[in-house]
């Protein structure tokens, strides 16, 4: 199983990203630290979540302040990193999109254009995609590199 997740804060001066290690993660309350952690180490809000695994699906987890993440998935799968997501989605059947579509649009990327991301795109050009109109492509092409 291999992945890619990056996690991104905005602070005052722009976005600032790093590599997000979410392999060992056994509930969402884990990545919901994660997520926390690297608000406070940046002084940024919110912060987004962005994962790719083995160009079948992807994620895009927000978090702003202390409230719960919330969360887009393009399929749901109950194996590995998938069932982590579920968890913020809830009971969804295996390969169908789920969460919160809308949860960009402050950021410059609507809820129908996440969804036909999710359906058309490989997971790799979503995730490009989502990091490019929500201003913080340049780190997303930094990291992915």
């Amino acid at each position: 199983m291999s992945y890619f997740a990056a996690v991104f804060a905005q602070t005052p001066e722009g976005w600032v990203g790093a590599e997000a290690v979410i392999a060992e993660a056994e509930h969402v309350d884990d990545v919901a630290d994660l997520m926390r952690e690297a608000a406070v180490e940046s002084y940024g809000d919110p912060v987004v979540l962005l994962v790719e695994q083995d160009d079948d699906w992807f994620a895009v987890v927000r978090l702003d302040g202390e409230d719960e993440p919330r969360a887009y998935i393009s399929a749901v799968r109950e194996d590995g990193l998938g069932s982590l997501f579920q968890q913020l989605v809830g009971e969804v059947p295996d390969g169908d999109p789920a969460g919160d579509p809308a949860l960009l649009e402050d950021l410059g990327l609507d809820a129908k254009q996440l969804s036909d991301l999710g359906e058309r795109a490989l997971p790799g050009d979503a995730l490009l995609t989502v990091a490019e109109q929500a201003g913080f492509g340049e780190e997303f092409d930094r990291l992915r590199d």
